[in-house]
C-alpha cells in the first residue's frame, strides 16, 4: 500500500551550518519521524506562496499544522502585547490560507499547539492573547509541567486517547471564541480548552500538546489512517 503524503507546516529561521548563516526552512524532526512511523510520507511545506495552497491541498492526503511562535494578534482582531514574542506574519498568512483550503477540501488535519490556534482563527475564532491574565496563574506556561486533561469520550480525540490524558503543553495563549464548525472536546482543570474538533469533517482535530513527542500517543497514527 502506498504511503499517503502528509504535509507538515514549517517556518523560516536563521540557521547555521559549517561557516554559513542563512535563512532556512525549519521543522522539528519529531513530526516527520512520527508520520513515517505511522505509515505516511512526510512533506515539509515552506510558508512561501499563499497562492499555492490549493495546489498543496490537491496533492496532499493529510496535513499537520505544526507548533511554533504565537499567531499575530492582528489575525483575530486584538492589539499587540509586548509580552508575546514577535509574530511571523508570512507564516500566519500562509497557514491560515492553507487551513481554510484543507477544511474546504475535507483533507484530514491534525493541528498541534500553535496549529490549533491557526485552525481556530482560520475558522473565524479568536484567542486569549496572554493566558495568565485570564486564569490568574502561570501553570500553563511552565515548561516540563505535566497535567491531566479531560477529554470528551464521544469525540474523535477521545476515541484516540481516552477520556483522560496526562500531557505537557506549555503555552501562553489559548482558544477564546471557537471558530465556525469547531467544538471544544478537551479541557484543563481550569476549563481552558486543550482540544478542538471540526464538526462533519473526516478528521479535523486540534490539540494544545505535542502528540508527535509523546510515547504512546496515537493521534498521528489516526491522522494517517484517515488520510488513507
Amino acid at each position: 500500500m502506498s504511503r499517503p503524503l502528509i504535509g507538515i507546516t514549517a517556518y523560516f529561521e536563521a540557521a547555521r551550518w559549517d561557516t554559513w548563516v542563512r535563512e532556512a526552512v525549519l521543522s522539528p524532526p519529531a513530526y516527520a519521524k512520527a508520520v513515517e512511523r505511522a505509515g505516511g510520507a512526510p512533506v515539509i511545506l515552506p510558508p512561501i506562496n499563499v497562492n499555492a495552497v490549493d495546489d498543496y491541498v490537491r496533492g496532499l492526503r493529510g496535513l499537520i499544522l505544526a507548533g511554533g511562535v504565537e499567531v499575530g494578534p492582528d489575525a483575530y482582531g486584538e492589539e499587540p502585547d509586548e509580552r508575546v514574542p514577535e509574530p511571523q506574519p508570512l507564516r500566519d498568512r500562509f497557514e491560515l490560507a492553507l487551513a481554510r483550503a484543507a477544511v474546504q477540501a475535507d483533507v484530514p488535519i491534525l493541528a498541534v499547539g500553535r496549529g490549533m490556534h491557526v485552525l481556530n482563527v482560520a475558522q473565524g475564532g479568536s484567542l486569549i492573547p496572554w493566558l495568565p491574565d485570564v486564569v490568574d496563574h502561570d501553570r500553563h506556561a511552565e515548561s516540563g509541567q505535566a497535567h491531566v486533561i479531560q477529554v470528551s469520550v464521544s469525540s474523535k480525540l477521545g476515541k484516540a486517547v481516552g477520556d483522560r490524558i496526562e500531557v505537557v503543553s506549555p503555552h501562553d495563549q489559548s482558544v477564546k471564541r471557537l471558530g465556525n464548525g469547531l467544538l471544544a472536546v478537551a479541557w484543563a482543570d481550569d476549563q481552558i480548552v486543550e482540544g478542538i474538533e471540526l464538526q462533519g469533517h473526516r478528521f479535523g482535530v486540534g490539540v494544545q500538546w505535542h502528540p508527535e513527542r509523546a510515547p504512546g500517543d496515537r493521534l498521528v497514527e489516526h491522522l494517517v489512517e484517515a488520510a488513507r
